[in-house]
């Protein structure tokens, strides 16, 4: 019977959210029952895409990354794999009608980290997070709005920023391992190893446009998904802010985070905010 080959599938894709991100997988707990799941199987394949190529370095990540891309075309044309992470994000897939270009730009995106390690101009640099962050906000919105692609074209370019928000955010985070283990920099404003307050302050400036436009989306999304996003977005806005904080030089020898105590704090005053619509 597929129907428990599918459950496994699905509380695969559950642990790895859980395993892999501790506030995405708090955020997910936001969200009603009926969507949370699919958010689990869009999050589980993302992660692992993003794993092979930043992470599994004693292998061959190009070997890696174009097995696990014909598996994935496979999984959504049979609308079956036997890797369960594949078989989950299948199901979502093909039940809110994901577009494939979105599945094969974030791919794309992917696949660039492979072998881009600076993005020279700012064309290149927003392709790379539309790839990576902005599709994978829009993979989600079809899953927030059911399929419904009137609220869908409403919503979507507030989704795209809110994405580029969270990824510009990681990138900044990230600055030092990125640059330590991947030899990898995203920002076109960025010496490789060059990160220095009017630097930092610009993508700062940058970041905080996109979440003021993401925010107002957020108003905007059904019931459903709406703390579970605010929760997100509360939780981005927070690592914003300490890394706003934190002296460019220390960004490039530390990795700021958001401690679990002040996780908690968040998620109980944007419970607060949220049912007094204080968003």
């Amino acid at each position: 019977m597929k129907k428990i080959f599918d459950e496994v599938s699905y509380s695969c894709s559950k642990k790895v959210t859980n395993t892999y991100s501790t506030s995405f997988s708090l955020a997910c707990k936001m969200l009603s029952k009926n969507i949370r799941q699919d958010i689990y199987n869009i999050y589980g394949f993302v992660r692992f895409a993003d794993e092979i190529v930043d992470s599994f370095h004693d292998y061959d990540k190009k070997i890696l990354f174009e097995e696990f891309n014909k598996d994935l075309e496979k999984a959504i044309k049979n609308k079956i794999h036997l890797n369960p992470i594949l078989n989950s994000f299948q199901i979502t897939y093909h039940r809110y009608n994901i577009g494939k270009d979105l599945v094969d730009a974030f791919m794309d995106s992917m696949r660039k980290d492979l072998t881009v390690t600076k993005y020279k101009t700012k064309e290149d640099y927003l392709g790379y997070i539309y790839g990576s962050a902005d599709v994978v906000g829009l993979m989600c919105l079809k899953v927030f709005v059911k399929g419904d692609q009137k609220k869908y074209n409403t919503l979507k370019d507030y989704a795209m920023k809110l994405g580029s928000a969270f990824q510009k955010v990681n990138f900044l985070r990230d600055y030092k391992s990125d640059l330590e283990i991947l030899k990898r920099s995203y920002f076109p404003n960025v010496q490789l190893n060059n990160l220095n307050e009017k630097s930092k302050e610009e993508i700062i400036n940058d970041i905080e446009k996109d979440f003021k436009k993401g925010l107002m989306g957020i108003k905007l999304l059904p019931i459903e998904a709406k703390f579970g996003v605010f929760m997100a977005y509360r939780y981005y806005n927070q690592l914003l802010k300490k890394l706003k904080q934190t002296p460019a030089p220390e960004i490039k020898n530390t990795r700021v985070r958001v401690a679990n105590l002040k996780k908690v704090e968040l998620l109980t005053r944007s419970y607060v905010k949220y049912q007094l619509n204080l968003m």
